[in-house]
């Protein structure tokens, strides 16, 4: 059996006054999809770094105040080839700069309580009501090679655990 390659990503999501800043994909993997923003590492870039560009990249802002608030695991297909995509999901209530359009991503505010969840990847739901309420998660994910949800698992974190779940490659 082949070994699948593990592919360390982020996600950012801004929550800030009752509110989520959410990004519209438009271009590549999820087009048209709502989410925060983050994606694959740079070689030499740690987990926290890789957010920082990411977002930077995507939407103009850097973000502060941020904590690693989950770590799901999606045993998934990308680009064809099975992968085991390691996603650090962070939270940050402040950051410098203005949020604007790029040519991947398009921002938009929700509130909390209209996130569009039916305009997301189909996972979203299982774990980023628990992150809003303040909650970590650790978890698991399985994708069939049609992006069809196989199976899944989330639990509560604490900080511990999130950190052992972290990736720790480089």
């Amino acid at each position: 059996m082949d070994t699948k390659e593990i592919l360390p990503t982020t996600l950012l999501l801004v929550i800030k006054k009752n509110k989520i800043l959410l990004a519209c994909k438009k271009r590549g993997f999820g087009i048209g999809k709502y989410n925060g923003v983050g994606g694959k590492l740079e070689p030499g870039e740690n987990v926290e770094q890789g957010m920082i560009r990411e977002t930077f990249e995507e939407i103009g802002i850097v973000p502060k105040d941020y904590r690693l608030r989950g770590v799901i695991n999606f045993d998934e297909y990308y680009k064809g080839k099975p992968v085991i995509e390691i996603t650090h999901i962070y939270i940050a209530n402040n950051y410098d700069y203005e949020p604007q359009e790029t040519d991947e991503m398009k921002p938009f505010w929700f509130d909390l309580d209209k996130i569009p969840y039916d305009k997301m990847f189909p996972d979203d739901k299982f774990w980023l009501p628990k992150i809003i309420n303040g909650e970590g998660v650790v978890g698991e994910f399985v994708f069939d090679k049609d992006f069809n949800k196989l199976s899944h698992y989330i639990n509560s974190a604490d900080d511990e655990t999130l950190k052992s779940w972290a990736y720790k490659g480089e």
